[in-house]
């Protein structure tokens, strides 16, 4: 973050007394060394505060990647207003559903079911795509 870069007030602290998302997400990820954040392309508005708090609070800032959201069947966000969209829901495998996440991103071919090394390993957050994409939920 540059200097000349502004950040917009925001609370750290509700008035029930409970810290906010943003510093207890900052204060947590650098209480467990966490170095890298990969997450959802809705959370990318709330990582400039993040990066300024941690900064502020002379904590490490994490490398922050965020990937495109995945869609339900109506074009909004897949959120629970879907169905619960579980493992056990799913005809597929585990390893297939990791392979149909990692070919949302680019990391697979689609039908394919790479190991977790072979994901680290192809991982490159510059590649990533930016367009969120649909889960066909078969009922």
């Amino acid at each position: 973050m540059r200097a000349s870069d502004t950040i917009d007030d925001f609370v750290v602290r509700r008035n029930d007394g409970a810290f906010a998302y943003n510093l207890a997400v900052v204060v947590d990820d650098a209480a467990q060394g966490v170095e890298h954040v990969v997450r959802g392309a809705d959370l990318l508005e709330t990582t400039p505060r993040q990066v300024w708090l941690a900064g502020a609070l002379d904590l490490p800032v994490p490398i922050y990647t965020h990937v495109p959201l995945v869609l339900g069947p109506d074009g909004a966000r897949l959120a629970k207003r879907h169905g619960a969209v579980t493992l056990a829901d799913r005809a597929e495998t585990p390893a297939q559903v990791r392979g149909l996440l990692a070919a949302s991103v680019g990391l697979a071919p689609r039908g394919g079911t790479p190991s977790m090394a072979e994901l680290l390993e192809r991982f490159d957050a510059t590649v990533l795509p930016s367009e969120p994409w649909t889960l066909e939920i078969s009922q």
